[in-house]
């Protein structure tokens, strides 16, 4: 064990921190996730991070600006479901028509959290169109299963697809990239009829896994036809196969799109040791790939999402946040850190590899790479014809 000290520097970059206690009291209390957001933010604070970090303070977002992509129906029913205090007085067959309840409780002070955690990812879109930041980061943020009429798969507020929204009124083409365990469903059909905003998700995909979308079939419509991209997983793959991948991918995409900002969101449910028991990713796979995000110098916003080990979720995202401050960390966690015993027995902040069976076999990674080819190679020829008509 360390303090937080002898942070290597190399080029500073500068990076926009959605914080505030209110936020991270706000992302606490959701379900399924209770207490990891406070963990994230004093892991960060242990290894000094913060203090190179511009400060994004957010607010909650009025029901006009989150009506930018949710309905006006889903909003208000959501808003009162979560002001009555009397639980039978709830009217279940209306939670059951917006997603509410299940996997979607609804509980005292929710809409007002929710807002106030979509508040956080428009206010860093916003430093990024100001030319404040160069990086903006909510590891709160991430949502990306709500829709426009209904929660789903514990998310209320689509502040991923609020967020790109924001980055169009600037930027013409926004690549919005999601390596969650689980398909960005909710964000890939916001934007699936469009050519402004290319959506690539990695995921596993299998049967009777949610959300049960995310296939190679799935490429988009109308005058968005390939310009959804995705790359359905098994169980087990490895961070090299995983990297190598979605290097491979990536850079396909952005030869073909050319995004003007980029929106990645870095769930981290397909770490070893999850919960969620699927991929054998080690922390290193999230690193490489977001420094071949980052290595593009685009605006970027850096989102959190899925990631069910919370301490192995602090790990990723303190080492993303010095990835996009290009600082390196020392590998022992500061034994100043008031959670220190969360993270034992080893107190490192790099989480190892597993080793779960690999249903990913490398002549099934590699047919996979030349389906994905052929569809970003459509781009510029769905593009050409658009123009022509």
């Amino acid at each position: 064990m360390a303090s937080g000290g002898n942070l290597q520097n190399s080029v500073s970059r500068t990076v926009g921190y959605a914080y505030s206690p209110q936020l991270v009291e706000a992302c606490n209390s959701l379900p399924r996730i209770h207490g990891r957001a406070l963990l994230c933010a004093d892991l960060i604070r242990a290894y000094g991070l913060h203090e190179h970090l511009r400060i994004i303070e957010p607010k909650g977002l009025t029901m006009s600006a989150l009506s930018s992509f949710h309905s006006e129906d889903y909003l208000e029913n959501f808003y009162n479901l979560c002001a009555e205090d009397d639980p039978e007085k709830i009217d279940k067959e209306v939670m059951e028509e917006y997603g509410l309840g299940y996997d979607c409780p609804v509980e005292e002070g929710m809409f007002d959290n929710c807002s106030l955690i979509a508040g956080a990812s428009v206010m860093a879109a916003e430093s990024l169109i100001n030319n404040q930041v160069e990086v903006a980061i909510n590891w709160c943020g991430g949502w990306h299963h709500a829709k426009r009429f209904e929660a789903a798969g514990f998310c209320y507020i689509n502040d991923v697809v609020l967020a790109i929204q924001k980055l169009r009124e600037k930027f013409e083409r926004v690549l919005y990239v999601d390596l969650d365990l689980h398909h960005g469903d909710g964000v890939e059909d916001a934007f699936y009829t469009t050519n402004k905003v290319y959506t690539l998700s990695i995921h596993k995909y299998s049967p009777g896994f949610y959300p049960g979308s995310g296939k190679m079939q799935d490429v988009g419509d109308g005058k968005g036809l390939y310009y959804s991209l995705n790359i359905p997983l098994k169980d087990g793959i490895t961070t090299q196969q995983y990297v190598s991948l979605f290097q491979s991918v990536f850079q396909m995409v952005c030869e073909r799109f050319e995004p003007e900002a980029i929106v990645c969101q870095c769930g981290a449910d397909g770490l070893a040791y999850d919960e969620m028991d699927s991929f054998n990713l080690s922390s290193d796979a999230y690193v490489h790939c977001v420094e071949s995000v980052l290595a593009l110098n685009l605006p970027t916003l850096l989102l959190g999402g899925g990631g069910y080990n919370f301490t192995n979720t602090a790990r990723v995202w303190t080492l993303l946040t010095a990835c996009a401050l290009r600082l390196s960390l020392p590998n022992d966690i500061p034994d100043d850190l008031e959670s220190i015993m969360d993270y034992k027995p080893d107190f490192e902040l790099h989480v190892p590899s597993g080793n779960r069976p690999n249903e990913n076999k490398e002549s099934s990674v590699e047919s996979l790479l030349r389906v994905v080819k052929g569809c970003v190679n459509m781009i510029s020829k769905t593009t050409l014809l658009s123009s022509n008509t």
